[in-house]
This record gives C-alpha cells, sequence and structure tokens, in this order.
C-alpha cells in the first residue's frame, strides 16, 4: 500500500493565489488601476501593489484587506448567479448606472462610501437574490 504524497499550501499560497484570482475579476470589470487599487482600499497610485498581486503575491495581510476581497468575490459570485446566461451584463453591472444608488455606478459608490459602499453594493445584490 501506497501512500500519495501530501500537498500542502501555505497561508502566503492561498493568499497569492486570492491575489490573483481577486485581480483576474477586477480585470473581468474592465477597471481601470484607480479604481482596482480603491476597491482594494490602496491608494490610487499605488500600482506597484496592483501589479505585485496580479503576478500572485500574497495579498496583504490585514482583516480589511481580506474582507473587501471577501466581498468583491461575493459581488461577483451573486452577478454570475443573477445573470446566469449573460456573463457580458455580469461584468459590466460593476460600471453601469443604477437608480438604487442614486444613478452612479456600483465603482463610484464604493469609491465614495469606502467600505461602508462595498457593504451596500454586496446588501443590495444579496437582497436582489434574496438572501
Amino acid at each position: 500500500m501506497s501512500a500519495l504524497p501530501e500537498h500542502r499550501t501555505t497561508a502566503s499560497q492561498d493568499r497569492g493565489e486570492l491575489a490573483r484570482m481577486v485581480m483576474k475579476l477586477l480585470d473581468h470589470w474592465q477597471l481601470g488601476t484607480e479604481d482596482q487599487a480603491a476597491l482594494l482600499g490602496l491608494a490610487p497610485s499605488n500600482r506597484a501593489a496592483l501589479n505585485r498581486y496580479r503576478k500572485g503575491d500574497p495579498i496583504g495581510t490585514s482583516r480589511d484587506q481580506y474582507e473587501r476581497v471577501g466581498h468583491l468575490l461575493g459581488i461577483h459570485k451573486n452577478l454570475r448567479l443573477l445573470f446566469p446566461q449573460n456573463r457580458d451584463l455580469a461584468y459590466r453591472w460593476m460600471c453601469t448606472r443604477n437608480r438604487a444608488f442614486d444613478n452612479l455606478t456600483p465603482v463610484q459608490v464604493i469609491r465614495e462610501y469606502g467600505f461602508a459602499g462595498l457593504l451596500m453594493v454586496r446588501a443590495y445584490l444579496d437582497r436582489s437574490r434574496g438572501i
């Protein structure tokens, strides 16, 4: 009986994979670097961090950044479930004006209100799905 070698990932590898995943999502949403940075809670000019995350460097260890990434991925999940037959609409939604947000785009809401704006967008989508 031979044992299969265990594949263990480190927390750093997991955070690197999380970074790649969220950067790919931000690319699907076709956001500029300033919007990408704002959604991740970074300074608008922090292109270096975005480039590191895109390469798979571990995303920051702060609770704020983990929660932001979690909410962004939750928003993505909601959009995919709300628009299962229209991937383009799911990807465009973040940059589309919405009456529920006083005719701002969800990205503008997040930029204007910060983490609270991120929660507003996520809660809106959760309610839309009946969660």
